[in-house]
């Protein structure tokens, strides 16, 4: 299991889980939805599974090319520790257990399972002939306020889009400064990334206007519903913790990459969300 949890990198779960328990309470917040277990836990599973099965999926595709970079020859596959039969297992397993979950919840939350696993597991291959990769990646997560909002209501509605695009352009943003690091080693093999296509420079300015449109859909919600001086608070830490991880990183400088990359970016995922539910509670 220890191995397993290291192939999908279990930790970084973090950054999109915050934004789906939003999405959840939101449903209960803006309709007539009572709070139900059940649903959570399910919704729950949903948000691990998918994740596991686009992370391992990841690591399975990208086996070769991650045994000839430097930087990930000592990831689980190329290091030997996991096979990639087990690896592709795991996926295969993972899409199961998330597909039968969403059965239990509610029917448009079945009939898309098949959707949202596709666009997930798509991104992985989007880095051998697109730079926008890093937008594609971002659908992918911002799919969790949408999809936990639907697990309540089962149905649309547009606030929770907003959140699905900050969480887009966010996570967006980010993965432009986590690639800053393969960026030689992405133009010399072929691939696409924002930083091998226009350069280091040009992709933080990229990634900081990602980082901006982010702010403003996180904003968006007030205007839609009722928040108290506790959203505002999460939107100033918010915020500033965007404007923080690009003081920490340049094209000279990316020796603070994983900070900015896990560090702040999992405290602004939770800390927002632990503001958002303050929120709620004292409304």
């Amino acid at each position: 299991m220890k191995k397993y949890l290291s192939l999908v990198l279990f930790a970084h779960s973090i950054f999109a889980l915050p934004f789906a328990i939003i999405g959840f309470f939101l449903a209960l917040q803006t309709t007539e939805h009572s709070f139900d277990w059940k649903k959570l836990l399910l919704m729950l599973v949903c948000m691990v599974t998918a994740r596991n099965a686009a992370m391992a999926f990841n690591r399975y595709l990208d086996r070769d090319i991650d045994a000839k970079n430097p930087r990930t020859a000592t990831r689980d596959i190329p290091a030997g520790k996991i096979s990639a039969k087990n690896a592709l297992m795991f996926t295969i397993i993972n899409c199961a257990v998330f597909i039968a979950a969403t059965y239990f919840i509610n029917s448009l939350c079945f009939y898309l399972s098949p959707i949202a696993l596709f666009v997930v597991l798509f991104y992985s291959y989007t880095k051998r002939f697109t730079p926008l990769c890093h937008l594609v990646l971002g659908v992918g997560l911002g799919l969790a306020p949408i999809g936990a909002y639907l697990v309540v209501t089962n149905q649309f509605d547009i606030v929770p889009v907003f959140y699905g695009i900050a969480v887009m352009c966010w996570s967006g943003g980010f993965d432009i400064i986590y690639a800053l690091q393969d960026e030689e080693f992405d133009r010399t093999n072929g691939l696409n990334s924002i930083p091998a296509y226009f350069g280091a420079k040009k992709a933080l300015r990229i990634s900081e206007f990602l980082h901006v449109l982010s702010f403003l859909f996180v904003l968006l919600p007030v205007f839609y519903m009722p928040v108290g001086w506790f959203y505002y608070a999460g939107l100033a830490f918010y915020g500033g913790l965007l404007i923080y991880q690009h003081r920490i990183v340049s094209p000279t400088d990316l020796s603070r990459v994983d900070r900015a990359f896990m560090t702040t970016n999992g405290i602004a995922s939770v800390v927002f969300a632990g503001f958002y539910l303050l929120d709620v509670l004292f409304m």
